[in-house]
C-alpha cells in the first residue's frame, strides 16, 4: 500500500471505531479491517499484556499461540522493548516463536493507554520482507488512531 491508501485506511478505522467503548469488539473489528484491506497476510491480531505475559486477543487467521512471555519472540520482544519491530525473516530473529510455520514475516506494533502498554498488534505475511517503512508509518498511525478512539 502507498501512503495515500493507509490515509484512506485510518479514515476507515477511524470511522469503524467511533462510539466503541468495547475493548474487544474494537479488537475484533480493527484486526478484520486490516486484514481485508491489506494483501499478502496470514495472521492479523491482538495480544493483550496481563501478569507480565502476553495472553491471545482477538484476531484474523489460523490457530494462534495463546501465551508469550515478555521479552520472548518478536511480540514479547516488541513489547517489552515498548517499540514497533518490523523483521524481513523471521527465522533468522532469534528466539522467535513459531505460532504458524507458513509465516515468513512480522510486523508487531506496541498499544497503549496513555503511556501503558496494554497489548500489541502483530501481523504476519507468508512473503520474506512483505513490511515495508510505508506499511509500518501507516500502520503505527492505525494504531495510534485506535489509541485514541478508545482512550482519548
Amino acid at each position: 500500500m502507498d501512503v495515500q491508501s493507509y490515509e484512506s485506511l485510518n479514515r476507515q478505522a477511524q470511522a469503524l471505531l467511533v462510539g466503541e467503548d468495547d475493548l474487544v469488539a474494537a479488537m475484533a473489528n480493527f484486526s478484520a479491517l486490516i486484514n481485508d484491506s491489506l494483501d499478502k497476510l496470514n495472521w492479523v491480531g491482538f495480544y493483550l499484556l496481563k501478569d507480565e505475559q502476553l495472553i491471545l486477543g482477538p484476531f484474523q487467521g489460523k490457530v494462534a499461540c495463546s501465551r508469550i512471555p515478555m521479552g520472548k519472540g518478536v511480540c514479547g520482544t516488541s513489547a517489552s522493548r515498548k517499540q514497533t519491530l518490523r523483521v524481513g525473516d523471521v527465522h533468522q530473529f532469534d528466539g522467535h516463536i513459531a505460532c504458524d510455520s507458513a509465516s515468513n514475516s512480522e510486523i508487531v506494533i506496541p498499544v497503549f493507554n496513555q503511556k501503558s502498554l496494554i497489548a500489541v498488534l502483530d501481523i504476519d505475511s507468508p512473503i520474506l520482507n512483505r513490511f515495508t517503512e510505508i506499511d509500518q508509518i501507516g500502520l503505527e498511525n492505525l494504531v495510534k488512531s485506535f489509541e485514541s478512539a478508545l482512550f482519548g
